[in-house]
């Protein structure tokens, strides 16, 4: 008996022994899976925003539309940050917000002439240049062999747009005596029945056309004032809301020594197939934030009506610290602009101007809404909602102040947030988003508050915002003017509030909207 009781205690014993290094183990294992958790979000790449997978990327080239997807290329640097030259890598969509990784298209020193820059691809369903009915054709600027010149390229693919091959090792467009002769955009013109191609020429934009693709002839150019070295240059007929059909020549500028963006440039007028001819000798501006360039507009491939809509987006980094952004810790470098909507508006006396609205397709990240119909704010008032991935509306509205706006991204103490507001400068109201009390990537001080102007008898405003991890797009009014720029607030600063200066403002129809992600 005592026997039996003996080995019952021991047997007791051994299951509390178990017992306790079981949970030990639960125990130690827990804060291996908390840690994993927060690493996952604590994670500064963007939610909603196309992000390179690795490395470097600037420039995109137009998508193309065919059988249901849109074709992506862009410029990317594999070995970046401790090697040069890039390549043409491939990314795919159904929706223009949710991408998949194609890999590289056009690999970099494959040739004598090195590295491919940036350039347009098109798809020749005639055969005109006699690679293949449906070939996908890129026009490409590259080196020349001894390196010294700026030089155009032929590469072609036969898989749909999978991977391409070089048209020989000799440039198809030899440099004509000019240092800067890249960035060939071209299109199909049916007046003709001719290939039309826009080329960057220092700060003139180049116009040639072709029956082949191969063989180009120089017909015109377009010379800009103000802004240095253009680059990435467009060219598309729309149709206004007046119904009007008007050209459209853009280019990647920088306008910033005469106190304008460094964004996107463009001009409304005419194009007879050889020559463009402006309407207004200043150009109107796309964006006017510090991190829009290298843009691109396309058609929407959905519609059999390409002219009353187009899309457009850009790389959303600027060449004053592109190389400094905090994402490198997570060995990236790279990351668009949300894909927008542009339409042409006519108002007042014959003015035509390029509206931006953020894509439909980003309505199916929505998650939770909050609203809040009407508040006064007289002083400065917090909102009790928080976030870093959402976007945010509302209708401003007031009689007399000097400044009035949000704060968002806000931290505990109010120290750090992205302002966004109107300031009403005795000789100009304007515009602005000021990014100074902040994480943001301009060492210099220089590039922190980008700014708009606007119309003096206004008394109202109304906003839609864009908030990702780490970055903001401001579209004001029905998008008549955009401000885009990236943003590295800590993780926590997450608050809202409003704000108004020498007078009493009314924010109605206000309404937060939580962002879930496509990136994570």
């Amino acid at each position: 008996m005592q026997k039996h009781k003996k080995i019952g205690f021991l047997l007791i014993c051994f299951l509390i022994v178990g017992v306790i290094i079981f949970v030990m183990n639960v125990k130690k294992e827990t804060p291996t899976q908390t840690n994993k958790e927060d690493t996952e979000t604590s994670s500064i790449r963007a939610h909603y925003h196309f992000t390179v997978p690795d490395k470097w990327k600037n420039d995109p080239q137009r998508p193309l539309y065919v059988n249901g997807k849109y074709h992506y290329y862009y410029l990317y640097n594999r070995d970046y940050p401790d090697g040069n030259g890039t390549e043409w890598r491939h990314a795919s969509s159904e929706d223009l917000v949710h991408w998949q990784d194609e890999g590289v298209a056009i690999p970099k020193y494959t040739t004598e002439n090195g590295d491919p820059w940036s350039g347009s691809v098109v798809i020749d369903w005639e055969n005109t240049a006699g690679l293949g009915e449906g070939a996908f054709v890129a026009i490409v600027t590259q080196p020349s062999a001894d390196g010294e010149k700026q030089e155009q390229f032929l590469w072609y693919s036969t898989d749909k747009g999978q991977t391409f091959t070089p048209y020989g090792d000799k440039p198809i467009m030899e440099n004509p005596g000019t240092h800067d002769f890249r960035d060939p955009k071209v299109m199909w013109d049916e007046r003709d029945e001719k290939w039309k191609m826009v080329m960057a020429e220092g700060a003139k934009i180049g116009f040639y056309e072709s029956n082949n693709l191969i063989n180009w002839e120089y017909t015109s150019g377009f010379t800009t004032e103000g802004m240095g070295i253009v680059e990435c240059p467009d060219l598309y007929l729309m149709q206004a809301d007046d119904g009007a059909l008007k050209w459209v020549l853009g280019v990647s500028a920088n306008g910033l020594s005469t106190n304008k963006p460094n964004t996107y440039a463009y001009w409304i007028g005419d194009f007879d197939g050889k020559e463009f001819i402006a309407e207004q000798n200043d150009p109107q501006w796309l964006d006017y934030g510090f991190d829009w360039y290298g843009g691109v507009t396309f058609e929407d491939g959905t519609q059999k009506d390409n002219l009353t809509r187009r899309y457009a987006f850009a790389w959303m980094n600027n060449w004053a610290y592109a190389n400094n952004t905090p994402t490198l810790q997570e060995d990236f470098n790279g990351m668009d602009s949300i894909v927008r909507q542009i339409e042409l508006k006519h108002e007042g006396d014959n003015h035509y101007y390029l509206a931006s609205q953020p894509i439909e397709a980003l309505n199916k990240l929505e998650t939770t809404t909050e609203s809040i119909k009407n508040i006064n704010v007289n002083g400065s008032k917090p909102l009790p909602l928080k976030g870093d991935v959402y976007q945010l509306e509302a209708d401003i509205s007031w009689e007399k102040l000097k400044n009035v706006g949000l704060r968002l991204r806000e931290s505990a103490d109010k120290k750090k947030h992205v302002d966004v507001g109107v300031f009403y400068n005795p000789e100009q109201p304007y515009f602005y988003v000021n990014r100074s009390n902040t994480g943001h990537p301009d060492k210099n001080l220089q590039l922190v508050e980008s700014t708009s102007p606007f119309n003096t008898n206004k008394k109202q405003v109304h906003l839609k915002i864009l908030v990702d991890t780490t970055s903001i797009e401001v579209f004001i009014d029905d998008g008549k003017k955009v401000h885009s720029q990236v943003i590295f607030p800590e993780e926590k600063d997450q608050g809202i509030s409003l704000f108004s200066e020498g007078g009493e403002a009314v924010f109605s129809n206000l309404t937060f909207t939580n962002m879930k992600s496509v990136n994570h």
